[in-house]
């Protein structure tokens, strides 16, 4: 976009396990370590938190059972480098073993450098996605022309189911 906007993500995961289940606990026990790694990502800039340091424990469509992530970058190339290029790839490769499928897990959107989206505007622009596809208000990675990792691994999925 330009300079003066930010690529708002937010994305949720419904867990197929209480947290303290031990099918849980690799990912459970790896959050922390892929938040800083986030943190550390050049072009990375905030995320939505609680006290414990994450948002794990937020409360999102009234559901427990669902896991709220919402983050802030300078553009698609940095949120790229940081799901697929470090270990966070390692974990989302494995997403199916600890999260059940949804429906449009991810919404993204531009916001100016100085706001902080909310988690009730991360609900609000995912269902708006839902209902009426994407727009400038709300997108997928398909919207982002300069999304070039995105299309490699979707590519590469793509083969695996084809073979």
């Amino acid at each position: 976009m330009t300079d003066t906007h930010l690529l708002a993500e937010f994305n949720v995961a419904r867990v197929r396990y209480p947290l303290d289940d031990p099918r849980m606990a690799e990912f459970v026990e790896n959050v922390d370590r892929v938040n800083k790694l986030a943190e550390k990502i050049d072009g990375f800039v905030w995320r939505l938190q609680d006290d414990s340091g994450h948002a794990m424990n937020m409360l999102v469509y009234d559901d427990p059972t669902v896991l709220p992530n919402l983050t802030l970058w300078r553009d698609e190339a940095a949120l790229e480098r940081f799901i697929w290029q470090t270990v966070h790839g390692r974990f989302y490769s494995r997403r199916e073993q600890w999260f059940a499928p949804m429906e449009t897990p991810l919404v993204m959107w531009w916001v100016e450098s100085d706001e902080r989206p909310t988690m009730a505007e991360g609900v609000e622009r995912r269902d708006y996605l839902i209902a009426h596809g994407a727009s400038s208000y709300a997108f997928g990675w398909e919207d982002l022309p300069n999304a070039v990792l995105w299309k490699t691994q979707r590519s590469a999925k793509s083969s695996e189911w084809a073979a």
